[in-house]
């Protein structure tokens, strides 16, 4: 029996590019989506990349369907992908918009995580693998609160991959730079959403900047191809940065720039 891997946000992205990776490395792989259309989407896909698919429906937000769907699946695997776009400087965030992003990148992955370790640790197997970003190891102004769900997603992995290893249950943080998904295009209509603000020209600077890097950011395969070496390696890395920019970021922008040097750069780059 093959193995079963749920992969949340799936229906674009780099959590469509997982769900068909991981039915090519012969897992039993089942995306998440909230609409049936987006499941059509996503079979169809599957079925031009020569692999089956299967899909459920799931919002990630409503807890009493996660525990549906997990205890239906009883996953060897769950991959956290889903994700929302909070664009906008802090001050322009309030408090509804604020808990639906952690709630669905903070809280909803922890949620499933939790359902699925009774199964996981029954079988003495089992990997869970949360989709974080370089944005959870540096910050940068006017996606504070996105920011802010990363660094939590970092904070809650490190703990939950010590509390769960002496079951077998492997915990993995995927740490992409710039991809080509669907929530850049989302991050750059929130911003002309909020035309209107104070902040209104250091929105409009971030919108030609993401526009401009639109060529340089690869296929979302690349991220798809972390979380399968994370799912079939005997003791995969805790951590695995992906993208030359996530690494030079990392590396260059967190560990050698003072503080007030990053400050001024992003201030001067966008006006603020």
């Amino acid at each position: 029996m093959r193995r079963v891997v749920l992969t949340t946000g799936a229906n674009s992205g780099i959590g469509l590019a997982t769900v068909i990776e991981l039915a090519r490395l012969g897992f039993d792989s089942v995306g998440s989506v909230r609409t049936q259309a987006r499941a059509r989407e996503v079979s169809r896909a599957a079925a031009a990349a020569g692999v089956k698919v299967r899909t459920v429906r799931l919002d990630v937000t409503d807890a009493g369907a996660c525990a549906e769907v997990i205890d239906r699946l009883r996953p060897f695997g769950l991959v956290n992908s889903a994700g929302y776009s909070a664009a906008g400087a802090v001050e322009d965030v309030d408090d509804d918009e604020a808990r639906l992003v952690l709630e669905t990148m903070v809280l909803a992955p922890m949620r499933l995580a939790r359902l699925a370790l009774p199964h996981m640790r029954e079988r003495g197997d089992g990997r869970i693998v949360n989709m974080s970003s370089v944005y959870g190891l540096i910050t940068t102004p006017l996606t504070g609160w996105y920011q802010a769900s990363k660094h939590a997603i970092e904070a809650l992995s490190d703990a939950l991959r010590v509390e769960v290893a002496r079951d077998g249950v492997k915990v993995v943080l995927i740490e992409p730079g710039g991809f080509r998904t669907g929530i850049w295009r989302e991050a750059t209509a929130t911003l002309e959403r909020r035309a209107g603000s104070r902040y209104g020209p250091a929105y409009r600077r971030a919108e030609s900047a993401i526009r401009t890097a639109d060529w340089m950011m690869a296929d979302p395969g690349g991220v798809a191809r972390a979380v399968g070496r994370a799912m079939t390696a005997t003791s995969p890395s805790p951590r695995q940065l992906v993208g030359y920019d996530a690494q030079a970021l990392a590396r260059v922008w967190n560990r050698l720039l003072p503080t007030e040097i990053k400050d001024r750069l992003a201030r001067i780059s966008l006006g603020l």
